[in-house]
């Protein structure tokens, strides 16, 4: 008997953000209004536009403010930032997002490599930032890096996943995204953590963030599927990385997401054609291959 599958995933759109933040050179703010207005008309509902941290940290996000309050909209489109602290979640609201988003690290090693502070201290920086954004009634969406694997220490027990997810809700997070930061996971692991998760905290409240190092994103995906997860991170293109974690290569793609989607009938909404020229358009202005297998594929294709 095949397993339970969720009868529809929303996917949640990281290229923008998290995909262009690693890249070396600078990319122009009609690339980024580009490339998010070509994933709101393929299909995408939420799209992570932009990060409200310090430019010196990521200078790729350094008009963030300028990117979001100008953007053209599309009715039913979530436009998120990533917000590390109150200052950035002042900045995020004077541009006009629709949700914001807080970070911590499943281990203490990154954490301190990442933000300079510990897990304890990363999440009291989050207090008045939850209390603003009650106030300003904006949902806050919190991820947890390096969940299968830390790149300074190895692996991370699922049980101190565990404990920080509860901590990220707690706080006010109505979801939380588990992220396989340096794509070490496999799905083993991903079933054991999500197994330990999954007894005390409602599966609703669960997202997946796989980078693919290792080639095991879209299986760790399929894995999350079937343990009841219905939220699903990704990048068009297999953009991005860590900046912080050496040797981190790119999250998922989009492109081969939705195509996995579509062979198991799964609901998403995404249209694959549309999807694929907009990650070969923003790969073709970036000057660097597209990463996403699917897109590839397709692409080849469509020139033979």
């Amino acid at each position: 008997m095949s397993p339970a599958l969720p009868r529809s995933v929303r996917l949640v759109e990281v290229g923008p953000r998290d995909g262009l933040q690693n890249e070396a050179r600078p990319v122009s703010l009609d690339a980024k209004r580009q490339l998010l207005e070509q994933l709101a008309q393929a299909g995408l509902r939420y799209l992570e536009a932009g990060s409200f941290v310090h430019p010196e940290r990521v200078p790729q996000m350094a008009d963030s403010d300028t990117l979001l309050r100008d953007l053209r909209r599309h009715p039913g489109v979530t436009y998120a930032a990533l917000t590390p602290n109150q200052r950035g979640f002042e900045r995020a609201l004077a541009a006009g997002v629709d949700e914001v988003a807080v970070f911590a690290a499943a281990s203490e090693t990154f954490s301190q490599k990442n933000i300079n502070c510990s897990i304890d201290d990363s999440l009291a920086r989050f207090e008045p930032l939850m209390h603003s954004a009650r106030e300003a009634n904006l949902p806050v969406r919190g991820y947890i890096s390096c969940v299968l694997g830390c790149p300074y220490t190895g692996r991370v027990a699922p049980e101190q996943v565990l404990a920080l997810t509860h901590q990220l809700l707690d706080l006010g997070c109505r979801e939380v995204s588990l992220g396989d930061t340096i794509g070490v996971g496999t799905p083993g692991d991903t079933a054991r953590l999500l197994d330990v998760l999954l007894a005390e905290i409602p599966p609703e409240r669960l997202a997946v963030h796989m980078h693919d190092t290792y080639g095991q994103a879209l299986a760790n995906i399929y894995v999350a599927l079937t343990h009841g997860i219905s939220v699903v991170d990704s990048a068009v293109a297999g953009l991005g990385g860590c900046p912080f974690a050496p040797g981190a290569a790119g999250n998922v793609a989009t492109e081969d997401v939705v195509y996995m989607l579509n062979g198991l009938g799964i609901e998403h909404g995404v249209d694959l054609e549309a999807l694929v020229h907009a990650g070969d358009t923003i790969c073709r202005t970036l000057g660097r291959d597209n990463a996403s297998r699917v897109a590839r594929a397709l692409l080849s294709r469509a020139d033979s």
